[in-house]
């Protein structure tokens, strides 16, 4: 049953009030080569301390889902790569050092280190481009906590500050046109790559129209684009000589991406930074980030105005989009091994290969887009579905390609 346009309207109204209750101006942009030492969380933890508990909370999501076990085609797509040796699940930012220290993946340079801790954006910030080409454990020494209060505010409190200098170009003349608590947790939740020559932390995309993934995928096929003079490749698969394209974590490309139903009423604070009553009565925005569906008062209080059952909703896209990427993802991984094959006989020239070598990139590229955005299509279902007929699509083609060509 339709709700009634006057619900709809307040339900609006609530939306417009609690975005302008949590940024009352616009986001703020860092100031570089100011001298500037980052104030960590405990700095302010007398100050506010239900802010500190509540970010200090993190700590409680500490489940890690090991993909490779999960996702056993993972480790073909990915072969050469890092993330075939391993790859698990995000979890809260109490571990954003620990984790990376633990990870088995290698990372010889600095620029690993760009969303994990405040300690290095500023460093970024101070010394220039150059702090990425720095040795990962010359940082790591100077690292003493996971992104915290400064990465949102920088040593203000109460303003929101962009102070990755790389999302402040993704955006570009759009930046004021984005909800601050977007731009804040959109400048590490974003698909990043980085640079050949400078190997410092890139975005794909220089605008809010120019984030849709046909037109990062564009941007990284024209070799012009990069000082190589050949189009992107995070790495080459070993086997099939495919330049991969590794896509990273693509929550603000997507939540604001063509076809999101809440994009253009909530931010990204709405749903994971609830308003919290302390004890003494005061309000303020909860630092745990927590799952929205564990959030039962705004499911009744707001939610439940447009959504009968906002759990069941969501449970139901999360399944129709895990299962779809699963399928694909199968059937790209044997397209790899049938890819493989025909490079390893040595009948064919890369002339020859090269239709297929793209159309699996592309294909890849799609699904990839999917697969690592956290949300398991819940963002945006339609650019979730959309990324995956591509991906099915340009994987035919693909497979019809390598027959045509070996048979």
């Amino acid at each position: 049953m339709k709700k009634p346009l006057s619900l709809l309207l307040s339900v609006l109204l609530l939306l417009a009030l609690s975005a302008a209750a949590f940024a009352a101006e616009p986001a703020k942009k860092i100031e570089t080569n100011s001298g500037v030492t980052v104030m960590h969380a405990a700095d302010w933890k007398e100050q506010f301390p239900n802010q500190y508990e509540s970010w200090a909370a993190t700590k409680e999501n500490d489940e890690i889902v090991d993909y490779l076990e999960e996702y056993p085609m993972l480790r073909t797509l990915y072969e050469g790569y890092g993330f075939a040796i391993d790859y698990g699940s995000a979890r809260g930012h109490f571990y954003d050092v620990e984790d990376i220290e633990a990870t088995g993946r290698p990372h010889p340079l600095a620029n690993c280190w760009t969303c994990k801790t405040p300690d290095f954006t500023n460093m970024v910030n101070e010394e220039g481009i150059e702090a990425y080409m720095k040795d990962w454990t010359e940082v790591q020494a100077e690292v003493t906590e996971g992104i915290s209060c400064f990465n949102c505010h920088a040593n203000t409190p109460g303003e929101i500050t962009v102070t990755h200098t790389y999302w402040i170009d993704a955006v570009g003349d759009d930046f004021d046109k984005v909800a601050p608590a977007n731009l804040a947790c959109g400048q590490c939740h974003n698909e990043y790559y980085f640079a050949p020559d400078t190997k410092a932390t890139t975005i794909a995309h220089n605008s809010l129209e120019s984030m849709a993934p046909e037109t990062i995928l564009a941007y990284f096929n024209d070799g012009a684009n990069f000082s190589t003079g050949e189009p992107f490749a995070d790495w080459t698969n070993p086997r099939t000589g495919v330049r991969e394209i590794k896509v990273q974590h693509p929550e603000f490309e997507t939540f604001l991406g063509a076809g999101s139903p809440h994009g253009a009423q909530f931010t990204c604070a709405d749903c994971h930074m609830p308003t919290v009553t302390a004890e003494d009565g005061s309000s303020y925005h909860s630092h745990a980030l927590t799952n929205p569906l564990e959030n039962k008062e705004m499911i009744e209080k707001t939610c439940s105005l447009c959504h009968t059952d906002l759990e069941a909703e969501v449970r139901g896209v999360q399944a129709e989009i895990v299962k779809r990427t699963t399928t694909i993802g199968k059937q790209l991984a044997v397209l790899t091994d049938e890819l493989a094959i025909a490079v390893e006989s040595g009948k064919y020239t890369d002339d020859e290969l090269a239709e297929v070598r793209q159309l699996a990139r592309d294909a890849q590229f799609y699904w990839d887009f999917v697969f690592v955005e956290n949300s398991e299509g819940v963002h945006n279902p339609a650019l979730a579905r959309d990324c995956l007929n591509r991906a099915e699509s340009l994987g035919s083609q693909a497979a019809l390609a390598l027959v045509a060509l070996t048979t």
